[in-house]
């Protein structure tokens, strides 16, 4: 009999391991089902935000557009036309657009000092040689070369320096940092002083730099430059008028959020 019951409580016993690969299974369930929800929280705006940011520093252009709205140019094969996309609204975007506004106010009062000059005859517009839009990056001021210089030059003339001066006034409060960026056409140039275009591009974008930290008083931490040469057009050099816009300086007030793409400073 003692064989008996030692029989009956070992077969208790086997038929009672289901319940250790059934506690197993049921926590594993549990862990899953915990980390399937903690995916699930994932802040989407954050996580656009990122994803555009990086794919406009490594491509130029944003992962998708959600503002239609853009400056009234041909599209471009740069990115440089690329309007507002994805992402969390700057800190300081109101004062973004009252510099946009500034800027504006400027080039419609210098239009009409120049009509006002000129009377009734063919006068020259600033609102021709300066454009001031909006991408998902910040704020940029677009200014054509024949504004600011020569042909093949990059010194600056008294006009141009002036202009730059007054435009530099309404940033120089702003916390921003500002990227100016010279551009050129895909005419090549191969003299003593421009190799090539990248040097013209750099040694313009460099012109104007020097303007706004010393004309305009904007500290040089918050400044640099960059020559792209002929190699981010606004449209496809086909003809003069398509190389005349290509060739510019731009000045961009980058929003605070791509702060984080700039070295840091000894101070920071």
């Amino acid at each position: 009999m003692a064989r008996g019951r030692k029989k009956k409580h070992a077969e208790e016993g086997s038929n009672e391991r289901w319940l250790i690969t059934y506690a197993d299974l049921i926590t594993l369930l549990m862990i899953f089902f915990i980390l399937m929800y903690t995916m699930s929280q994932v802040d989407v705006k954050k996580y656009s935000a990122v994803a555009n940011s990086l794919s406009v520093v490594l491509t130029g252009q944003a992962l998708s557009v959600l503002d239609t709205q853009g400056p009234s140019l041909v599209e471009g094969i740069s990115g440089q036309l690329v309007p507002e996309g994805p992402g969390e609204v700057s800190e300081n975007q109101g004062q973004l657009t009252e510099v946009k506004e500034l800027i504006k106010e400027f080039i419609e009062t210098k239009d009409m000092e120049a009509a006002a000059k000129q009377g009734s005859g063919k006068t020259t517009k600033l609102s021709d040689s300066i454009m001031v839009y909006e991408q998902e990056r910040g704020l940029v001021i677009s200014f054509k070369d024949t504004l600011l210089f020569a042909s093949g030059s990059d010194e600056l003339t008294p006009e141009a320096y002036s202009i730059i001066s007054q435009v530099g006034e309404a940033l120089a409060k702003l916390p921003n940092y500002i990227r100016v960026e010279g551009h050129t056409d895909n005419l090549p140039i191969n003299t003593a002083r421009f190799p090539s275009n990248w040097e013209l591009s750099v040694l313009r974008a460099s012109g104007v730099v020097h303007v706004l930290h010393e004309g305009a008083g904007i500290p040089a931490e918050k400044l640099s430059v960059i020559g792209y040469g002929e190699y981010r057009p606004l449209v496809t050099n086909e003809d003069n008028t398509s190389r005349s816009m290509n060739r510019r300086v731009d000045i961009v007030i980058l929003k605070k959020k791509y702060d984080y793409f700039e070295p840091a400073t000894a101070e920071e």
